[in-house]
């Protein structure tokens, strides 16, 4: 996964991904509807420990790093977002099916297959993958320079480090599924922070009426509204 690559796919990624993330379900919004958020580098996190976190700031900038045409996973806050859905219901599967028997191998419309719930996969894979780099490359993900980072995620993505700890679980899938919500989701969760996904996209946000504006062959002149109402 070079530098290049993900330059290249930036923009249609995030376009792609946008209106999937903002009909998605489940977000945990309690502890994120705060009136101001931090920066990342006096940030608190609520579930993960220390060199989680700099696991999670060091993953999310390569898999949208701000070395592009648009803001970053850091600028957007999408760390915090992660930290608090891994606290929340979503972290703990409160809503999900957990029972056995676990199948690996099942096919994806029969769901999560795995024993252990989001926030239990962070933790373990988080780890492992910490001692895998550890081991390859002399130092944790976090430690690592640009293109080493690149090299474990897209190996990690491949299938070419197996984590054991997850049993079962996708952890790539699931670290670039939450990085892409904490991105385009609504501020209150955390991510997105002042909209600046949003504004990159030209998406109208929480808007009440643009239906004028379906079929217009020009820009949105308008910047987006969040659910609070505050204007981007």
């Amino acid at each position: 996964m070079s530098d290049a690559n993900f330059k290249l796919n930036r923009r249609r990624f995030l376009q792609a991904g946008a209106a999937g993330t903002m009909l998605s379900a489940g977000y945990a919004s309690g502890a994120f509807a705060k009136t101001a958020t931090p920066a990342l580098s006096e940030f608190t996190p609520e579930f993960f420990t220390a060199d989680e976190w700099k696991f999670i700031m060091a993953a999310t900038d390569r898999l949208i790093p701000a070395d592009g045409e648009g803001p970053g996973a850091l600028d957007a806050r999408v760390p915090v977002f992660i930290d608090g859905q891994m606290a929340g219901p979503f972290g703990h599967a409160a809503d999900w099916y957990m029972e056995g028997p676990h199948d690996p191998n099942a096919p994806a419309q029969l769901g999560y297959q795995s024993p252990l719930t989001p926030a239990e996969v962070y933790r373990a894979a988080i780890a492992e993958l910490n001692a895998w780099c550890n081991d390859k490359h002399g130092s944790i993900f976090a430690e690592l320079d640009k293109a080493t980072k690149d090299s474990v995620l897209t190996a990690l993505e491949k299938g070419e480090i197996k984590l054991e700890s997850t049993k079962g679980a996708n952890f790539f899938s699931l670290l670039l599924q939450n990085t892409k919500e904490g991105y385009f989701a609504d501020p209150m969760y955390g991510g997105n922070h002042d909209m600046v996904a949003w504004k990159y996209i030209g998406f109208p946000g929480a808007r009440a009426s643009f239906r004028e504006w379906v079929g217009v062959e020009k820009p949105y002149p308008l910047g987006p509204v969040d659910i609070s109402g505050k204007r981007g």
